[in-house]
């Protein structure tokens, strides 16, 4: 595969698998309902570890824009690439959320809560106050990027080996991280799904909560360069 359709395809299972066990947890009449925060945090962690192994011999499976910067500024890979990679990884977030609504349509429509309807497209924070939001985003990013680029020391791409250290680490951020902003942790994986909230027709499902949506975008590509920049004093 391609680097773009490689990133596209792993984000997009991303997104099938991790707003799908959200979907599965919160929305009306599922089997799964109110099974609780323990099951989201490891759903998303299967999420990582899947879509890693399928994309990582396509792409390096960076699957996330505060990966590709990252590694942009560490010169594991051009400049010029990471557009087509922050669009690919967006647009595949958007396909994701589709498969996602496909698939729970019957119980989005019986769930009256916009808060949980929106709660299975992108985050929002447990108490509103943008600059604490922005920060404990910045926070979890940071952990994750300096995290996984130990993981991938010496190396120029995530293997399919890397796959389950990376999983591990969401799944340790989502448990002691998650709980102010919902660890978006992944500008791709809040905005793209928030578009589709935005367009699709869903009962009850209230507004896209716009005014919030540059927080996940900014708070991980901040973290992203704070833990590059960290990353690079450490081994310098």
């Amino acid at each position: 595969m391609s680097p773009f359709v490689s990133e596209f395809i792993g984000t997009a299972i991303l997104i099938i698998f991790g707003n799908g066990v959200v979907a599965n947890v919160v929305l009306n009449k599922t089997k799964g309902q109110q099974s609780g925060w323990i099951v989201i945090t490891f759903g998303w962690a299967m999420a990582v570890f899947i879509a890693v192994y399928i994309a990582a011999n396509g792409s390096g499976a960076h699957l996330n824009p505060a990966v590709s910067l990252s590694l942009a500024m560490m010169g594991k890979m051009e400049w010029a690439q990471l557009p087509t990679y922050m669009i690919a990884q967006t647009l595949g977030a958007m396909m994701g959320q589709v498969f996602v609504w496909f698939a729970y349509r019957d119980h989005f429509n019986v769930t009256e809560n916009k808060d949980l309807i929106l709660a299975s497209f992108s985050t929002s924070p447990a108490i509103p106050n943008k600059f604490n939001n922005f920060v404990s985003e910045m926070i979890g990013t940071f952990i994750f990027i300096l995290g996984v680029l130990f993981i991938l020391a010496p190396s120029t791409s995530l293997g399919s080996l890397d796959a389950l250290p990376v999983a591990l680490l969401v799944f340790g951020i989502g448990l002691s991280l998650g709980g102010t902003t919902g660890y978006a942790i992944n500008p791709a994986r809040d905005l793209g799904p928030r578009i589709i909230h935005a367009i699709i027709p869903i009962p009850h499902k209230g507004s896209s909560e716009w005014h919030y949506s540059w927080v996940p975008i900014l708070g991980p590509l901040a973290g992203s360069i704070l833990g590059t920049l960290v990353f690079q004093l450490l081994n310098s």
